[in-house]
């Protein structure tokens, strides 16, 4: 009943993974409607969408849902809102984040040699995992911890903003329901 007609071909689906069929600027502005329609308190939806922007900022591929979810269950936040959050940590976003990360963990551990966008190559990640995975976690740390401020505050007031607008709107409708008898 709710399969497509037509399948998409896998080049298809990887397209729509980097490029999505609608555009960015649609994508954005439906992810921005879903978290604020997501049930819970503002609290609760801010702080899970922190959190998984978050967990976007670590090196663990493929760990971030889980990490996301995590993080926010310990602090009472929605978990749906972690996974939407995630979505901050995308194929146009990796590397510049990858790259901040391994160049600020380089410089809080020390190592002379920070690596620039040229030199970070698949086969350099292969052959040094350890040399390029501690200094990405250990600059993961302190970014998940700003990035979680930068986007809990404007994200709760965006919430709270649209649920008080929303129960305002819905009050009104009930009261000019009970006003005209309940007739429409």
């Amino acid at each position: 009943m709710f399969d497509r007609r037509h399948k998409p071909s896998l080049g298809a689906r990887a397209r729509n993974l980097v490029w999505p069929r609608s555009g960015w600027l649609r994508a954005t502005r439906y992810l921005v409607h879903r978290v604020r329609r997501l049930p819970g308190t503002p609290y609760a939806i801010a702080a899970g969408f922190a959190c998984g922007a978050a967990a976007s900022m670590t090196p663990l591929m493929g760990f971030h849902f889980v990490l996301a979810g995590l993080l926010a269950w310990i602090i009472g936040g929605s978990i749906l809102a972690s996974a939407i959050g995630t979505a901050v940590g995308n194929p146009w976003t990796f590397p510049f984040i990858w790259l901040w990360i391994y160049n600020l963990g380089s410089w809080m551990l020390g190592s002379p040699d920070q690596l620039g966008s040229e030199t970070i190559t698949p086969g350099y990640v292969w052959d040094h995992p350890m040399d390029v995975l501690l200094p990405m976690l250990a600059g993961s740390l302190p970014t998940g911890i700003l990035i979680w401020l930068i986007m809990f505050w404007p994200i709760r007031r965006l919430v709270q903003g649209y649920q008080s607008r929303r129960s305002a709107r819905l009050a009104r409708r009930a009261l000019a329901r009970e006003g005209s008898g309940g007739i429409q």
